[in-house]
């Protein structure tokens, strides 16, 4: 009987720690990129967006007014819930750290998530092509402005990412592993990803019902168990949440009473006609506001949009793709400039971001159409986009609700990339003669 070594195992670990220790390089000029544009660009931005509403409602939370209307100006502030909770938590941290001007320091508490999210989109990229689509998946994700940008921001969007790729790498750890860890794991990621932003409610189901249904190895019970595990904690995670607003509200709110602002915002002739198609104009609300609490307003501005829509349903088709196309810069994208400007984007970063994003694309289609022909699982990857397009649709486009999917469109691009350098060292390899062999077939023949 031969004698284990452990050459295996040993050599696992060295592959593990050359992983790590290229990675971490990679992150360190992650964390550079972020810290440079807060020093020189974001704290510079004094707009007056959601970003204020996450940090006031952080400074609110923090002095014990959990969620109540966070702004000055607002006579008699109830409960809030504009958005959904989890970005003005974490924050809340820094608020009671810092209790005055504490917009610096959370810029830096976005950023370093925003490091984390490059970890966590190497890890993926490993995890579906091995340690070089890892490395180049987190290169691009360093460098890309379309993350980096946000990251220096005080808004939802680094959270939304970071956990968005999370749910997809424990979705293919789920896949190679199935077990009630890993399932439970997944839920409550899931969870919290809809505790960031209410469209990414769909995760959960999306990621893990395809999942379930492809593992064959398993029996049938086992695989809807696992299916149930991720839906029931992701459930789990989001009821506290659900309950209390059921509790202080007039109406019954899920996640945010951003609903009927989102809708109404959308639906009137400012964004039905015209050059601004697609986009949202809150003033298309009602001024004074309805009387009520947040859910009650919500409720009627729901009612105004679902009334707008249907007197002009003609219309709609055409409303709908602007806002796809817009999300996914194919219709008006030189509009964005504008638009993220007045969200702390400079129009400069809009712009190189989009010089980014387009060969990105194309490089994430090849690597999708690889893996297709590889018969390598793709639907993982390409939920977050269907969400993002899901939630485009409902509300309205802007590229920011795009970046739940950068991940995936980043981790595509490196696989191509990977593959490409393959071939190209394959094909290398082929022209190259053998040592000893004839230069050519007239050499042999003489």
């Amino acid at each position: 009987m031969g004698v284990d070594t452990g050459e295996p195992s040993a050599r696992v670990h060295s592959d593990a720690r050359r992983f790590w220790a290229v990675l971490g390089l990679i992150v360190v000029v992650a964390l550079a990129v972020r810290i440079v544009f807060v020093l020189t660009v974001a704290q510079h931005d004094d707009g007056f967006y959601d970003a204020a509403y996450y940090q006031l409602q952080a400074d609110a939370n923090a002095d014990g007014r959990w969620f109540t209307n966070p702004f000055p100006f607002v006579e008699n502030p109830g409960p809030a819930a504009d958005h959904p909770p989890l970005t003005a938590i974490a924050l809340t941290p820094v608020s009671a750290l810092w209790r005055t001007d504490n917009v610096l320091q959370m810029r830096f508490l976005m950023s370093a998530l925003g490091v984390g999210v490059v970890v966590i989109i190497g890890l993926l990229g490993r995890q579906i092509g091995g340690n070089r689509v890892g490395w180049s998946a987190a290169a691009l994700a360093a460098v890309y402005p379309y993350l980096w940008v946000n990251d220096g921001l005080i808004m939802s969007e680094t959270l939304a990412a970071g956990l968005t790729a999370a749910a997809v790498l424990l979705t293919y750890r789920l896949r190679a592993r199935p077990g009630v860890a890993v399932a439970v794991g997944l839920g409550v990621v899931c969870g919290l990803a809809a505790l960031t932003r209410a469209e990414l409610a769909l995760l959960a189901p999306l990621l893990v019902i395809p999942t379930a249904v492809r593992l064959r190895s398993l029996s049938t019970s086992t695989r809807a168990m696992l299916a149930v595990v991720v839906l029931a904690v992701a459930a789990i995670v989001v009821a506290p949440w659900t309950l209390w607003n059921w509790a202080r509200f007039d109406k019954p709110v899920l996640i945010s009473t951003n609903e009927g602002i989102a809708l109404l915002g959308s639906s009137c002739p400012n964004v039905f006609y015209g050059a601004a198609t697609g986009l949202t104009d809150l003033r298309c609300l009602r001024d004074p506001p309805p009387a009520g609490d947040q859910s009650v307003q919500s409720r009627v501005y729901r009612d105004d949009a679902l009334e707008y829509i249907g007197n002009h349903s003609a219309r709609l088709p055409f409303v709908l793709l602007a806002r796809a196309g817009r999300t996914w810069s194919v219709f008006r994208p030189a509009d964005m400039l504008t638009v993220n400007e007045g969200e702390g984007r400079p129009r400069w970063v809009t712009g190189l971001g989009l010089a980014f994003y387009y060969p990105m694309v194309v490089l994430a289609i090849g690597g999708l159409v690889i893996r297709i022909r590889r018969r390598a699982s793709v639907w993982p990857l390409v939920v977050p986009a269907v969400v993002v397009t899901v939630g485009t649709l409902i509300a309205y486009g802007q590229t920011r609700f795009r970046v739940p999917a950068e991940p995936s469109i980043v981790v595509l691009a490196a696989f191509a990339l990977v593959a490409m350098s393959d071939r190209i060292a394959r094909s290398r390899s082929a022209t190259q003669p053998v040592e000893g062999a004839p230069a050519d077939a007239g050499a042999a023949r003489a």
